[in-house]
């Protein structure tokens, strides 16, 4: 208890720099979410009407899964340098394997007899595509969305190992001065919004009328 009322009065008195640094995560995190979606979305969609080519895209994205946060920080220094840059870059990584499997998975996972039976109606290959599969593979999308905002969230707190800024800057001084309390300044608001992503893109995906299909 000692540590959270410790944690609360550093934040009390450092209260301009832990919301200079919350805007500075979210806008990390964000800008990454929104690059990888951009990114993401269209090969995943890409891959799943040519299927040749879709297990090397897949093996090559999940490999980016196998290397740890850090290290692709540590990997964009040489040719990104520090700061803001080399984080967005390193964050975007890593959320385009969840987005672009689930969004591959979504649009595989679509009835044949559903796209059949809309080529029978009259409709052409693009309008079944924004008519018929995207829709019917948003439940799938939207959970691949849901696991990349809460890594980046979380993993957004190591841009400050190389200058990124964020609220990862209390937790690296927290630690560098052992102290506990300032690295709860840090690590209690990042899981605060991580779960909050977590709880937001749930209830999202439990509205949608296909998410129980």
């Amino acid at each position: 208890m000692n540590l959270l009322q410790d944690a609360y009065q550093y934040f009390l008195q450092n209260q301009s720099f832990f919301w200079q640094a919350t805007r500075e995560h979210l806008i990390l995190s964000f800008s990454a979410l929104g690059i990888s979606l951009l990114i993401a979305l269209p090969i995943g969609i890409w891959i799943a009407k040519h299927e040749k080519s879709a297990q090397v895209v897949i093996n090559v994205f999940n490999a980016f899964r196998v290397i740890p946060s850090l290290a692709i920080l540590f990997l964009a220094l040489p040719y990104l340098g520090l700061g803001f840059v080399p984080s967005l870059a390193a964050l975007t990584v890593l959320a385009f394997p969840p987005v672009l499997i689930n969004t591959y998975a979504g649009i595989r996972g679509v009835d044949a007899f559903v796209i059949e039976a809309a080529s029978g109606m009259g409709m052409t290959e693009s309008q079944v595509l924004a008519q018929i599969e995207i829709p019917l593979a948003i439940p799938a999308i939207v959970t691949g969305i849901r696991i990349a905002s809460v890594e980046v969230i979380s993993s957004a707190t190591l841009a400050s190992f190389i200058g990124g800024g964020g609220l990862g800057d209390f937790i690296t001084r927290g630690f560098a001065l052992f102290n506990v309390p300032i690295m709860l300044v840090g690590a209690v608001p990042v899981a605060l919004l991580a779960l909050s992503s977590e709880l937001f893109w749930s209830l999202l995906l439990k509205r949608y009328p296909s998410a129980g299909n």
